[in-house]
Parts: structure tokens; sequence; C-alpha cells
């Protein structure tokens, strides 16, 4: 194996290997929210309709998350790691192919099979590259590529699109995943091995509450984002005031946010990985309840924004670090796993703010919705910093 390095300042080629993939993936999952007028008038459906081209990637990787863990599990993580990047190039190019909206679909959700089984597999080979106190950092450079993808991937894809057709945009992708496959053929070890124990006993593993809860956590985490986030567009124009094209620039302000704040939580993680989970939670409290105070003021509610973005992200590596090490016996169908929790949040979320709207709240009220369960997913963290300083203290020798 590879010999890790003493310091991330320059990323082990693996890691940038596996973040240009994540990249692709992040792209594919996001971009289409940006094409739904275009895919829309293209198979004569309506744009909510073609809305459910987002809910059905979630719902595919929260399905396809438990079946592909198994399918891969025994197999070496590189062969694995190709495989699904595979996968995603098959998905991607049915998604560019697709002569109806039921194929277009169905191509859609092939292609979230391989993402939270890629991202669960890659996040313990980024863990396992690197010596233990700059694992979490690692994990947060291989989420990186899924945040940039949001601050350029997704506007660029969405602009190609619109000038060359949605199909040119899924073309692209296909692009970078053959990138990401050369890539990871090159720059990835070979000789790391799969699961290697009984998956009966893997799978009872996992429904220890230890390993449970975290994923609760991070479901919860996803859950409080998308509430507000799925609403993202019509919270800042009917709300604060702004224009679509201001939406975007507030958008774009927001995704630099979360990729600063994915990179940071994976920093702090390191030097403190509970701390940083709780603290990022409460900044997130805070920031929502804020952001119901200042809605109105367009300058605040751009700055609150970025904070909170950033926030939400700090937590991705951390929990998915945390899951992993609860989980030592099956790491890769908990990441694997772990990935399924964070899409169900996405959809639940989506699900929850939708809910709450046509019940009559407005869209200013969605972030103390968003609060609240983001307060929910803080007691379960607590209890379990309470557990830990229980079982220290009885281990301690009485004087």
């Amino acid at each position: 194996m590879r010999t890790a390095p003493e310091s991330l300042a320059v990323p082990p080629l693996p890691i940038l290997a596996l973040a240009v993939a994540s990249f692709g993936i992040g792209t594919t999952e996001f971009v289409i929210m940006g094409l739904l007028p275009e895919v829309a008038r293209s198979f004569g459906v309506t744009i909510p309709q073609a809305g459910y081209l987002v809910s059905g990637y979630a719902m595919g990787v929260v399905v396809g998350a438990p079946i592909v863990a198994i399918a891969t599990a025994r197999l070496p993580r590189k062969t694995a790691l190709l495989a699904l990047m595979g996968v995603f190039l098959l998905g991607n190019l049915g998604c560019a192919l697709a002569p109806s909206y039921t194929l277009l679909m169905a191509a859609r959700v092939l292609t979230a099979f391989a993402h939270g089984a890629f991202f669960g597999i890659g996040a313990v080979v980024a863990r396992d590259l690197v010596p233990r106190e700059r694992r979490t950092q690692a994990v947060s450079l291989m989420f990186a590529g899924l945040t940039l993808a949001n601050v350029l991937g997704v506007p660029l894809g969405t602009a190609l699109g619109q000038v060359a057709g949605w199909r040119s945009t899924f073309w692209a992708v296909v692009a970078i995943g053959i990138a990401a496959g050369v890539a990871i053929q090159i720059c990835v070890p070979a000789g790391l091995p799969g699961t290697r124990g009984r998956l009966l006993s893997e799978f009872r593993a996992l429904g220890r509450w230890p390993v449970l809860r975290p994923m609760l956590i991070s479901t919860l985490s996803s859950v409080s984002f998308f509430t507000v986030f799925t609403y993202i567009t019509p919270f800042l124009t009917n709300v604060t005031g702004f224009t679509p094209h201001g939406v975007t620039g507030v958008l774009f302000a927001a995704g630099v946010g979360l990729t600063l704040g994915n990179l940071a939580g994976g920093h702090f993680a390191d030097r403190g990985q509970m701390a940083t989970i709780i603290s990022s939670i409460l900044g997130i409290v805070a920031v929502l309840l804020t952001l119901a105070l200042v809605a109105h003021h367009p300058v605040m509610t751009v700055a609150v924004l970025v904070l909170w973005s950033g926030l939400a992200f700090a937590l991705v590596s951390p929990l998915q670090i945390w899951v992993v090490e609860a989980a030592s016996d099956a790491p890769n169908l908990a990441s694997t796993l772990n990935q399924g929790a964070f899409n169900l949040g996405n959809a639940t979320g989506a699900w929850i703010g939708g809910l709450a709207l046509t019940l009559g709240a407005g869209y200013g009220e969605l972030p103390l919705i968003a609060a609240t369960v983001s307060l929910v997913a803080l007691g379960l963290t607590l209890t379990a910093v309470g557990r830990s300083a229980r079982l220290l203290a009885r281990s301690q020798p009485s004087a």
C-alpha cells in the first residue's frame, strides 16, 4: 500500500482521482434542476413532472445503497470503484440517448445506484490512505468534488444545456466519468480488500444503536438542509425580493460557502470530531433562526445563507467518519448505507417543506421548521457524548 503523506496540503493522487469522480457524480445529480424547462419541452411534460427526475434520483440512491453494498461487498475496493464508474457511465449514456421521459427516468435511477456505494467505498479508501489524524480531512477532500459540482459543474452544465441542448450536458458528464475512471485506474492502489466476514453478521452489526445513531443524525442533518434549500428560489424571490437573475448569484455564493465549509469541517474534525459536529449543529440552529428574522434584508440574507451552507456541509465528512468507525467490522457497508441516509434526508426534507407549504406555512417559516429538526439531531448527538463520558468515568479507577 502506498505510504500516506504527513500532510494533506497537497492531496495524494488517489484522493484527487476520487474527487474528480465525485465532481462528475455531483454534477449529474444536481444539474437536472437547471435543465427542467428544456427536458419538459423535449418530452412534452410539465415542469413538475420533469421535477420527479430529481426525486427519482434521490430515491434511487436510497434503494440502491443496500443492494449495491451487498453486490460489491466482497470485491477489492479498486475493482468496486471501477465497476461503479462503469454503472455511472452507462446511466449517463442512457440519459444522453433517452428517447422518452420514462427511459430518462430509468437511466437516472440506474445512475443513482452507483452514487451511494461510490461515495461509501470512496470514503473508506480515502480514510485508509492517510494517517489517522488526517482521516476526516481526506474524506472532506474527496467530497470537495461534490461541493465543487454545485459551484462549477451545475452552472456550467446548465449553460451548456441551454445553448446546445440538455443532452449535451450528459455527454459532457460522460467525458468526466471516463476521465475519472482512468484516474482511478492509474492512481488508486490495488490490494485494498473488500469485506472478508459474513455479510449477514455485518448487517447485524449495522443494526446496533451506536451505528444507527450517527446514521439517523446524518438523515436529520440532510432533512434540515433540504427543508429550506429545496425551496430556496421561491424563498429568495417571494420573501427576500431577489430577481431570478439575482438568485443565480446567491446560489453561487452559497456553493462557495458549502465548499469551504466541507473542507473546514474535515480540518477541524481531525482535531475534535464530536466538538465539530456539536458546534456545527448549534451554529445551524442559530443561523436558521437568524435567517427567519432577516429574510427581508437581501445583504444579510446572502451572508446568512453562505454561513448556513458552510455549516451544513461541515457535518458531512465528520458524520461519515463517525459511522465508519462505529461500524469498524463493516466499514464499506456502513459508509455506503450512510450515503443512503443522507439522500433519504434529501427526499424527506423536500417532502416536509412541501407539506408545510401545502398546509399554509409561508416560505419564511421554513427555516424555523428546519431549526427544529436540527435540534433533534443535536439532542441525539449530545446523548452519544453523554454516554461516552459515563463509560469513561466508569473505566477510571476509584480514588
